[in-house]
């Protein structure tokens, strides 16, 4: 496991769509494979790449975590800087919205990233890795030695993330690094959070 370099940028969005359908391939699902690395990879190390960490055997990257330690302070760039250059290349929906269109509708409107839950929780990630780098302990590494330590050091109580009810193998790995439903969610839109100790 490494840091992020900006040349992994283009294997981490394949990655994000090869993992984009309840952790199974996405490719085709949408009118374009850019909307979801553009949703959920590329911002994220655009706006603190510090915060990424990539899984690399040697051949390249095979998964990956991505954080921001302030949920709010990303809500805001995104607003000032991801909005416009998203907006540039998604034209806004009308309702009644497909599913593409609701996803879409993500990209003009970062807030449903505010979880009722963010001041105790205000870390969110993501994280993806292919099935050839899974069940070899990488998705526990990346949380437990490399991010949850950070964010302890950065004085960050707690991480959430939302997920797709559907992939019920994430949920498993969730439960197990230590992360349990927060009170707002839903079987349809699950939270979990997990609270970090403070550094002695």
């Amino acid at each position: 496991m490494r840091r992020y370099r900006a040349d992994d940028l283009h294997r981490l969005r394949e990655i994000c769509v090869l993992t984009g359908a309840a952790g199974g391939d996405a490719t085709g699902r949408w009118s374009t494979d850019e909307l979801l690395p553009d949703l959920f990879l590329e911002p994220y190390v655009t706006f603190a790449p510090e915060w990424a960490w990539v899984v690399d055997e040697g051949d390249g990257p095979l998964g990956y975590l991505v954080a921001v330690p302030r949920t709010r302070r990303f809500v805001t760039w995104w607003r000032e800087d991801w909005g416009p250059w998203f907006a540039e290349r998604y034209p806004a929906p009308d309702e009644p919205y497909s599913a593409e269109e609701e996803l879409v509708r993500r990209g003009y409107d970062p807030t449903v990233l505010l979880v009722p839950e963010l001041d105790e929780y205000p870390a969110h990630l993501h994280i993806d890795v292919l099935p050839e780098g899974q069940g070899k302990g990488y998705g526990r590494a990346l949380i437990e030695n490399l991010l949850i330590p950070s964010l302890a050091r950065a004085g960050i109580p707690g991480v959430h993330l939302t997920m797709d009810p559907a992939n019920t193998t994430a949920r498993g790995f969730y439960a197990a690094v230590g992360f349990a439903e927060l009170p707002s969610s839903t079987p349809e839109s699950p939270v979990l959070g997990r609270w970090i100790p403070p550094l002695p």
